[in-house]
């Protein structure tokens, strides 16, 4: 071990296709990575690059199709099986354990390590193999007291020492900064070019599709939109092949004028979730009577800038303001404002999953009494509301004392609006409403979401959905890097042009 197997190996997928019940995540996807060769997977979320990957080191069983490795089919049950082939993965989140140093955390990844470990020729093999590498790491420090960028080389290093010659990276920049992705990624490919791997980088950055790839594969809605060499596409071409041919979905039927404007953000900034880039919204309006969407691909700050606005990330600095007064977005505040949230997994983020469906239904009113509020509960009266609003919005529910949990998706999705779209909305905030769901759930999702924004509610909507916003939306808007990259009206608005941004590059 701790020394590379000979050359990189070449990796092609033969018509991958892959099934869960009714719904096809990959359509007869056949990709060829040659040897040595950096070859990047671009497309939007939901395009299959995942699952494709997931087949490929045995996570996933592919429901038809075959995989060649050097040539010859390979039987891929299990990710050890992959292992054995050569085949690496490198993921998003680390996998690393902090508390260890980098040298244990290489030794102990090995199948054959031993239960008593002779550090003193450990760390000579260490040493050996990382005078062999292009990038260094301490091997001395814990990994938790590592920077982002040197826990992702050790995290590449660790495939490398286990004698890995295919890597599969997994968005390998989203915790990086441009400095630390340019240094990783150039170091992979001088591998790469040396003959001693070969690389298949999941990503959805146009820029380092350019600047590294040899070659790249474009997957859109589970099928494969296009391939080729990267010197001869421009950025416009992998938009073009990332957006598809599709034509924009025809816009709900719409009433009403805008009115004025409901929720201002003005110079607002937070951390993002690694606590190392910045969220900065410099100006955000939404109108009464209009759908404001934000498009991009996850991990741009969308999520950020959803807590921020449901008072769960704490502002830097900047104000935000409903209806022309400053607003913190507690209970009261969003209670008197008219304010209401639709997160996305609502079950984890908006529900209480083990309380029933009548209690779900009741947080936003179990304290009130007319316009006072109460101090005793009132089964009956929650029971009643909770009956009329699950016969309203069709929730499907064995009864209505049945945990929240027990319920599918859709029907969570439905309790939740019936909670949040009644009484009077004047600003309605929402996350990816119909991740995951099935099309008429979605549809009647939707047509909710429009009877809202046509009875003059102001409506912000974040979705990794594009078909959806320009369904939806009045203005499109398009995060990137955690800043609003993009803005036009609906009817102006080129699919290319937001490829472009929601790709990083403008």
């Amino acid at each position: 071990m701790g020394h590379l197997a000979a050359g990189a190996l070449g990796i092609e997928t033969l018509g991958m296709t892959m099934r869960f019940g009714g719904f096809t995540a990959l359509d007869r996807v056949s990709i060829r990575v040659a040897p040595g060769s950096f070859h990047a997977l671009l497309g939007e979320n939901g395009a299959g690059k995942s699952t494709l990957v997931k087949c490929m080191m045995g996570f996933y069983h592919a429901t038809e199709g075959q995989m060649l490795v050097d040539g010859r089919e390979a039987r891929v049950p299990d990710p050890r099986a992959a292992h054995a082939l050569g085949l690496g993965m490198v993921y998003q989140h680390f996998t690393l354990v902090p508390s260890l140093t980098a040298a244990e955390n290489l030794v102990i990844s090995r199948k054959d390590a031993p239960r008593i470990i002779d550090w003193r020729s450990e760390n000579a093999a260490l040493e050996a193999f990382m005078a062999q590498m292009p990038f260094a790491v301490p091997l001395d420090q814990p990994v938790r007291a590592l920077s982002a960028g040197e826990k992702q080389k050790l995290e590449i290093l660790k495939q490398l020492y286990l004698g890995r010659r295919f890597l599969i990276l997994d968005e390998p920049t989203s915790v990086l900064t441009p400095d630390e992705a340019d240094e990783v990624l150039g170091h992979v490919k001088a591998l790469c070019r040396e003959g001693r791997i070969t690389v298949l980088m999941i990503t959805h950055k146009f820029r380092e599709v350019t600047a590294y790839a040899d070659e790249v594969t474009v997957l859109r809605r589970g099928r494969l939109a296009g391939t080729g060499r990267v010197a001869e596409l421009s950025h416009a071409d992998m938009a073009r092949m990332m957006m598809g041919d599709a034509e924009l979905a025809q816009p709900a039927p719409r009433a009403g004028e805008a009115g004025p404007a409901v929720l201002s953000v003005e110079g607002v900034r937070a951390r993002d979730r690694s606590g190392l880039k910045e969220i900065v919204i410099d100006a955000l309006e939404v109108r009464a009577g209009e759908i404001v969407g934000i498009a991009g691909i996850s991990g741009n700050g969308q999520m950020e800038l959803m807590e921020i606005l449901t008072g769960q990330r704490p502002a830097e600095a900047g104000t935000i303001r409903v209806k022309q007064t400053p607003y913190h977005a507690r209970r009261e505040e969003a209670r008197v404002k008219c304010v209401r949230y639709l997160p996305e997994e609502p079950l984890h983020n908006a529900c209480a999953a083990k309380m029933s469906v009548t209690e779900n239904i009741a947080f936003r009113t179990f304290d009130m009494n007319g316009s006072g509020t109460r101090f005793w509960l009132s089964g009956r009266e929650m029971k009643a509301r909770a009956a009329d609003l699950v016969a309203a919005f069709r929730v499907k529910t064995a009864s209505l004392d049945a945990p929240m949990a027990s319920l599918s998706g859709g029907n969570v999705q439905r309790a939740v609006l019936a909670r949040e779209l009644t009484g009077d909305v004047d600003l309605l905030v929402i996350s990816n409403p119909c991740f995951g769901l099935d099309f008429t759930a979605v549809a009647e999702i939707r047509a909710r979401i429009m009877a809202a924004r046509n009875g003059g509610a102001a409506v912000l909507l974040m979705s990794e959905d594009l078909d959806e916003i320009m369904e939806l939306s009045d203005r499109v808007l398009v995060m990137s890097e955690g800043r609003i990259a993009y803005a036009r009206a609906v009817a102006e608005a080129d699919l290319a042009e937001i490829g472009h941004h929601m790709g990083g590059h403008a």
